[in-house]
Formats: structure tokens, C-alpha cells, sequence
């Protein structure tokens, strides 16, 4: 019998990318795959994948969620709130050590620079604090932290939600758009380099470089948010430009509340601290390993965006 892999939630966007592309690298027996609708992967299970229903909102389904599973993708819980984050990654950890799991590979975000456990941004508070639980308890379970770049395709929670398909003349954020950028990755190259990483892990665990550490995944250049948004209007076709406003003013946009409140809570003021975060350069690091993982060079943000419109 093969190393049991386990994917939880197996069926977001990060999730299932990170399935497809286990699925051509491991036998698919070999998955176990774990979702709050598992029904979405009936593929899976005809081609012999395990599937498990749990939630990451309803705790107790977690109890024996992993059980059987030797190596653990955990991906991150869907939201940017801290304290109910830090929470439901614990409660996870915890069951699958409990259930016997060796190694737990673990999403977290390419904000922090350099791989510090140093952050400004809001977003990543969580993800500092789950490393450093993974870290405590090296003594019951292995751990590496995949720190995926800011995905190319969530550039509008980065320009006010700039919308391809409709666009405006303008994007007004608290950010001059100058100075340090972010290193946009496509989210499904993120999904495959992080399946390789599990799948060199399951094949030589004791040659396996990444084991209790962090590793960066990036895109493979840093682009200004000046940049970023002149490639947006290429794009649709618009000459288009950054007007800089101050916080107080983007938090009273239209909408912004709407789209950024979690569980009644609005939290746009603390999303609005990951402008500060790329000022400070904290997402403008070019990471070789994406690269070295892939075996080619990650795509452009450009042809993201391209295709994206086409």
C-alpha cells in the first residue's frame, strides 16, 4: 500500500488545482480527499481516490477526517480574519496529529519578504501564527509552510475589485502605485508546484530540502502597482492609472464594505494594511523556487491577465 496523501478543503481553487495535479503524480488510491461537498469530486473516486466530507466550520467533523493519512495538505481557511483563522487551523493540526499524519504541508501566503515571521498585513497574521504552532510541534508531526505567492488572478482585491469585464477609468487605492511590487504567480502554476513539492516529499522523505521550513513560491519578477494597473488597461483596451486616496476614503467606497465583511464583521480598514505591506516590500521578493520546481519559467502576469480577458 502507497503513502496515503490527504487534501483539506479539497475543493477550492488552491485545493482542487493542487488535486489535479497530485492526481497525475501520485496513484490516485493514494488520495484522500477531503471536502465540505465531496460530491464535487465523484471523478476522483471513480479513479480510486478515498473521499471524506468535513468542514473546517464544523469542528467535530475533523475528529477522524485524517484518519489513515500519513502526508497532509492543509489549506488555509478562506478568509483574512485572524483569531477564528488561527483557530480552525489549530483544531486541524491537532486532529491530524492525533490520527497519526507524519507531515503536514501547510498554505500560507507569500507576504513577510524574505520568509521573516514579520508582517504588517492583516492577511497574514494567521498564517504567521500557524507556522509557529507547526513549528512547536516538530516533536509529534513534520511540517513544511508553502508561502504561495499573491495569485495573479486576485490582482482586484489589490485594486479596488478593478473588474476586467467592466471596467472603470480609474483604480482608487491608498498606494501611490510607485516603490516595491508584487511578484504575481498564476494560481494553478502554485497549485502543480505545490503537488511536485508533496509528491518529492512522499517519493525521499529523508532527501526532501524543504522539511520543517518555509518555502516561497513567487512569480518571476517584481511588477509595481503602477505597472500592474497600466497592464490591466493594455488589457481592456484603457489608458489606465492609479488616483491615490487615503484609507479613511477607501474604506467609504462604494461596496467596499460589502465585499470585505466577514461573519457581520467589516474588515476593509485591515485589508486596507496590505497596501502598507507592499509599500514596506514585504511581497516584492523573487524567489528561485517556483522555477526550480516547475522546470521552466512561471508565466507572466501579462498572459495571466490576457487570458483572463480573452
Amino acid at each position: 500500500m502507497g503513502v496515503k496523501i490527504g487534501v483539506f478543503p479539497a475543493s477550492g481553487a488552491l485545493g482542487s488545482s493542487i488535486v489535479n495535479h497530485l492526481a497525475k503524480l501520485v496513484p490516485e488510491p493514494d488520495l484522500v480527499l477531503i471536502a465540505r461537498h465531496p460530491e464535487k469530486l465523484y471523478d476522483f473516486k471513480q479513479a480510486g481516490a478515498t473521499l471524506r466530507r468535513a468542514d473546517y466550520d464544523e469542528p467535530s467533523t475533523l475528529d477522524t477526517a485524517f484518519d489513515g493519512v500519513d502526508v497532509l495538505m492543509l489549506v488555509s481557511y478562506a478568509s483574512f480574519e485572524t483569531d477564528y483563522r488561527i483557530k480552525a487551523h489549530r483544531v486541524a493540526i491537532n486532529a491530524a496529529i492525533k490520527s497519526g499524519v507524519k507531515h503536514i504541508f501547510y498554505s500560507s501566503l507569500g507576504f513577510g519578504g524574505d520568509l521573516t515571521d514579520q508582517s504588517i498585513a492583516h492577511v497574514m497574521g494567521a498564517h504567521i501564527e500557524t507556522e509557529k504552532y507547526l513549528s512547536s510541534l516538530k516533536d509529534k508531526v513534520s511540517y513544511t509552510s508553502v508561502r504561495e505567492g499573491l495569485y495573479s488572478e486576485s490582482f482586484p482585491i489589490y485594486t479596488a475589485f478593478y473588474d476586467l469585464q467592466n471596467p472603470a477609468d480609474e483604480v482608487t487605492i491608498p498606494h501611490s502605485g510607485k516603490g516595491p511590487g508584487v511578484t504575481w504567480v498564476k494560481r494553478d502554476e502554485l497549485g502543480e508546484a505545490t503537488a511536485k513539492l508533496i509528491a518529492s516529499y512522499v517519493h525521499d522523505p529523508t532527501s526532501f530540502k524543504y522539511l520543517n521550513k518555509a518555502v516561497l513560491l513567487s512569480g518571476p519578477r517584481e511588477i509595481s502597482l503602477a505597472e500592474t494597473v497600466e497592464i490591466l488597461g493594455r488589457a481592456v483596451g484603457k489608458a489606465l492609472k492609479i488616483r491615490e486616496i487615503t484609507v479613511d476614503e477607501y474604506v467609504n467606497l462604494p461596496g467596499i464594505a460589502d465585499k470585505q465583511t466577514y461573519k457581520g464583521v467589516n474588515l476593509s480598514r485591515e485589508w486596507a494594511t496590505a497596501w502598507e505591506a507592499i509599500r514596506r516590500g514585504e511581497t516584492a521578493v523573487v524567489s528561485p523556487a517556483l522555477h526550480e520546481i516547475l522546470g521552466r519559467e512561471p508565466e507572466s502576469f501579462e498572459d495571466t491577465i490576457k487570458a483572463m480577458v480573452e
